[in-house]
């Protein structure tokens, strides 16, 4: 089973975007949820998580204030709200999961990149400035 992050695309600077990860047949409610980007010839960079309760998220700082990560276990759907986007914000945007076993318990950034569970196509986001 794979997760699918959906709704990249090319926006101007400043703008906004909202990115959807999702895994049609498998509750995500038992998951706490990672979001992660890669651009070409750097590292893979930690975005944000969420608890799989959704009352406790973590951001890098180099998003905080920018991103937003959410979600609605009704619809098994996590989001990731970007907005003042900058060029440097472009990158393949990826979403993992971890399975965590008390709703609030949020694991480390690290902890997702080393034994998650399920690991999401990416999507791609430009920003041109």
């Amino acid at each position: 089973v794979q997760l699918q992050a959906s709704g990249g695309g090319l926006v101007q600077a400043g703008g906004s975007l909202r990115l959807s990860c999702g895994a049609p047949g498998k509750n995500l409610g038992y998951f706490a949820i990672a979001w992660f980007r890669q651009a070409p010839g750097k590292e893979r960079e930690a975005l944000a998580s969420i608890s799989s309760y959704g009352y406790n998220t973590n951001y890098a700082e180099s998003v905080k204030g920018r991103f937003t990560v959410s979600r609605d276990n009704a619809e098994n759907t996590v989001y990731l709200q970007m907005s003042s986007l900058k060029p440097e914000d472009t990158a393949t945007y990826y979403c993992a999961a971890k399975f965590t076993h008390e709703g609030n318990a949020l694991p480390a950034f690290d902890a997702f990149l080393t034994s998650y569970e399920y690991w999401g196509q990416g999507t791609l986001v430009t920003v041109s400035s």
